[in-house]
Parts: structure tokens; sequence; C-alpha cells
């Protein structure tokens, strides 16, 4: 030991705040306790400071181990593949760079393609390597549209994790959906326990799990403590009726239209209206029968509207809200509510036997035809009835571009999806080639991916005009983001005559040949990327 340190260990100040003190102020303003002005005054501070943290250590007394955390559960899923294990870990690492003026060159946007691959991994029924976990839960955080996806994949290790860091408590509150951290289903016992003790994200993991395969036991389970839970919990847990919604819910629904919170009784009410053949609906047909007739008295059979004049108690107990928002009138609010709720099938008696698609195309008097069509197109999404979507969406060449009741894009794409995978995929591509891709965003949304045949070829075809015709290629950087994620990876090798720099018309944008040319390049390196994730994900053939 240096002379200083032992002048200094001889007169060591009492006080580690002292020392902390000393070193603020600076050894040229106040001098170390037991050393003199000078030089070696800061190797004196610093001699103090390390004998002065010696004595703390040394003077601490052992504490009593803290309880070791219980192992996290087993994954009994098989393990990825390792080569998509390290596909897993290059989505993950990558994050969105800063902008440089708006244009992303040739590479692939890997973070867009993570929600596909988790879906692909998912569907094969892969567990996540451990190592993942932590990244994996950061991008869900980041992200809550990958939440139920990741927690799927990432398993019952996810939740275990999630307990020792504040920035995972989402996991424990979003629904895993697997049911891997849940109870056997015949296990009485197991799945009781759990839904009275559980986390709310087990519990809503339970009912979906028990609904899918035995809907009866889950309305049981949950009627059994219906008037403890709380307000925001019945909701959540009512939601999950959906599933497998039958005539034997009826009874259970028809309670909850009593129940103290509004949503609750909303959502109740939108249950019952989907049952064509309960008490509710039917109630529902009488009053919107009474509002709408036909009138036979004018040159051309006419729907007749009478909106109700009054919202009584019967009403607000079946849901309809009597209050209507800012800028709607009353009757209209009401009158809406009534249609949207009445069983669509209940109308061709009411209206002379006519079809849906008869019933659409009769004039409506007064300037009722778009309430009554819009509550219509409500009517045909909640009940899932293909006939009457079609009847109001119309023919996609139409010059309307869709039916009298389709009023906006979102409820045409609504009613799209009511339809089954390759009638939308034809709808949708016969509107791209009639009114090409400005509108088509929404619809493409609602199509099944990866795209089926007729819709990719729509899609290419109308790029390649939009290029061919110098368009400013920003305005279609949407449709090209979707088609890198949506179509069929098999494509790739029918687009590469697309990726030359087109000749520029002379009334075309400066630049936007090279920009299509790297869209297009783009678009092929993605698609061929993400044939390769799905090899990856394909366990080899023993």
């Amino acid at each position: 030991m240096s002379r200083t340190t032992t002048a200094v260990g001889t007169s060591l100040p009492d006080s580690w705040e002292e020392l902390v003190t000393t070193a603020l102020l600076g050894t040229d303003r106040r001098t170390p306790a037991g050393s003199v002005p000078g030089p070696d005054a800061p190797s004196a501070l610093l001699d103090a400071a390390a004998v002065a943290t010696v004595r703390r250590r040394a003077g601490l007394r052992p504490a009593r181990a803290a309880e070791r955390p219980r192992p996290a559960p087993d994954d009994p899923r098989p393990p990825l593949p390792s080569a998509a294990a390290r596909r897993l870990a290059m989505l993950l690492a990558d994050r969105p760079g800063v902008s440089g003026g708006g244009r992303r060159g040739t590479a692939p946007d890997l973070m867009e393609l993570l929600p596909q691959w988790l879906a692909a991994a998912n569907a094969r029924g892969f567990a996540a390597p451990p190592a993942a976990l932590p990244a994996l839960l950061d991008a869900a955080r980041g992200r809550t549209d990958l939440r139920p996806a990741a927690l799927r994949f990432a398993g019952p290790r996810a939740l275990w994790l999630a307990r020792f860091n504040p920035d995972w408590r989402f996991a424990l509150r979003s629904t895993p959906g697997d049911g891997t951290s849940t109870p056997r289903l015949h296990d009485t016992e197991g799945v009781r326990r759990l839904w009275e003790e559980g986390l709310f994200a087990e519990r809503v993991a339970l009912l979906a799990a028990l609904r899918s395969r035995r809907p009866a036991a889950a309305r049981e389970l949950l009627a059994a403590g219906w008037a403890t839970e709380r307000a925001e919990d019945r909701l959540m847990f009512l939601d999950s009726l959906r599933t497998g919604l039958g005539p034997d819910d009826e009874p259970f629904l028809e309670q909850a239209l009593a129940d103290r919170s509004r949503n609750v009784r909303a959502t109740a009410a939108e249950l019952l209206s989907a049952l064509p053949g309960s008490a509710l609906a039917e109630r529902m047909a009488v009053r919107a029968g009474a509002c709408v007739a036909v009138d036979h008295t004018r040159d051309t059979p006419t729907l007749a509207v009478e909106a109700p004049h009054e919202c009584d108690a019967g009403m607000e107990r079946d849901g309809v809200v009597a209050r209507a928002p800012a800028g709607r009138g009353e009757r209209s609010w009401w009158l809406g509510q009534l249609v949207e709720a009445a069983p669509l099938g209940s109308w061709s008696r009411r209206l002379g036997g006519r079809t849906p698609r008869e019933i659409v195309a009769l004039p409506v008097a007064d300037g009722w035809q778009g309430e009554l069509h819009a509550a219509w197109c409500r009517a045909a999404v909640r009940q899932r009835d293909a006939v009457w979507s079609r009847a109001l969406l119309g023919e996609p060449s139409a010059p309307e571009a869709g039916g009298p009741g389709a009023v906006s894009l979102a409820e045409r794409a609504q009613l799209l999806g009511t339809l089954d995978a390759a009638e939308r995929a034809e709808w949708v591509a016969g509107f791209i080639e009639t009114h090409g891709l400005s509108e088509a965003f929404q619809l493409l949304g609602v199509c099944a991916v990866p795209w089926a045949a007729p819709v990719g070829r729509a899609v290419v075809d109308a790029l390649n005009i939009a290029r061919d015709a110098g368009s400013y290629p920003w305005s279609f950087s949407g449709v090209m983001g979707l088609a890198e994620r949506c179509l069929d990876p098999s494509e790739a090798g029918h687009l590469d005559a697309l990726l030359a720099v087109p000749d520029e018309p002379e009334d075309a944008s400066p630049g936007a040949g090279g920009y299509w040319s790297e869209a297009f390049q783009r678009l092929v390196t993605t698609l061929r990327l993400r044939a390769a994730m799905l090899t990856e994900l394909t366990p080899a053939a023993t």
C-alpha cells in the first residue's frame, strides 16, 4: 500500500456521503480528511473510497436467500427446424430504419413478414425457441396486431417469463388463444380451479377452448359466477359465445339483456339478433315490419317507410339505443337499429314473397333508400347471409361500383366477408378489372391469403397498366405492399418481365420508371423470401 493510502487509511472519514461530497466539490476546494492539499489529493480520495468500499462490503451480513422461481413449464410441441429458427431470429432482429426520403429500395420489409411467419409456424404446431422469447415478447409489445399469434407461438413459457418483466405484463392480460396453458377439458376439477383462480388471460383462453369443443359446458361455467364478474370482464366473456352460437344460448342471453352494463346489454342483443329463431329476433321483425311496406298505389311497386315515432322501454331492453348520435335524426336512428336486428328471412314473407335481389331493386319513397339499405347491409354482415350480401353488392362491373346498399367501400368489404373465398376473389377481381386499384385497397384486405389466382392476376395487370401509363408509383405503394404480403409466392417467376426500367412517357412523373422497377424487384424478392420461409417450416420427409 502506498504512503498516501496508509496515511488516509488511519484517518478514514466515517461517512461515505462525505467522500461523495468531496468528489463532487473537487480536491482543489476540499481536501480529503487525513491528507494534505496538493497533487496527491485526488489519489488520496480514490484510495479512501477503495478502503471504504471494502469496509462496507465486509460489514454486510449475509441475507436470507430468496426463494427460487418455479421452473418454466414444459412446451410439448415439436421444436422449430434449425433453418426456421434462424429465419425467426432474422425477422425479429429487423427494425424499421430512419426514412431516407421515403425510398425503400429493393430490400424486403422483414417486420411485415413476421405475422405471416407466425401464422405458418402456428399452423404447423411448432414451439418457440426459448432463446427467442424475449425478442418475441418485445416485438409483440410494440405491435398489438402481433400479440395473438406471438403469444400463441410463445406458448406457456411466455406467461411464465412475463411475470419477471413489467414491460411484458401485457401477455398476462392478453388472450393466448391456443389453450397450451389450460388443463385438459375433461378435467372438471382442473377447469373449475383455473376458472376461479387463474389470471384473466388464462380464463379467457380457457373459455375460448371450452367453447370451441363443449359449448354448453362453457356457457354453464360462465353463468355460474356471472353476477360477481366485473362489467368489462363480462363483456369479454360474453363475446366468446359468438363461437358456436346456437338456440341453446338464448335463455342465458335473454337474462343478459337485463345486465347493469349497457355494453353487455348491447352485445347480448346483437348475439340474439344473430339467432333468426330467437324471441328477440321475432320481436324486432314485428317492429321493423311495421315500418316498411310495399305501396301498390304507385305506377311501380315502391317501398314506403314509416320510421318509429318513439323508442319505448321494450325497444331499449332489446338493445335499441334511444339517444341518436350528433347529426342523426332520432327516427332514422331507431329505424336503422330495428331493421339491422330483424331476421333477413322475414322480409320475403312481409314483402310479397320477393327474393332479396327483387327487394333491393325496389325503389324506396321519400329518401329512405340509403338508410334502409345500409341497415340491410349491417344485418347481412351480422347474420352472415350470403344471399342478401350478393343482392346488396350487385355486380362488380356496375357503374356505381357496387350495389345500392353498399354506401361505402368499408361496407362492401364487410359484405364480401360473408361470401366464400373463391366467390370473394372473383368479385374483387372483377371490381379491379373495371375500376382499377384506386378504390380496391379495402376490398383486397378481405381476400384470403395467399390471393387466389384471379385476384393476383388482376392486381399485377393493374399495376403493370399504371406503370406503362407513367402514373405516380407512390400512389400505389399501399397496394404494392399488400401484394408483397398476399400475392401467391408461386407468381414470382411470372414477374421477371416487369423488373426492367420502362421507357417513360413524356407526361410521366420524373424518375417514375426507376421507382417502378425498384418496386417490382422488391415484390419479386419478397415473394421468393416467403417461399423460402414456408419451405423452412416444412419438416423434411423421413
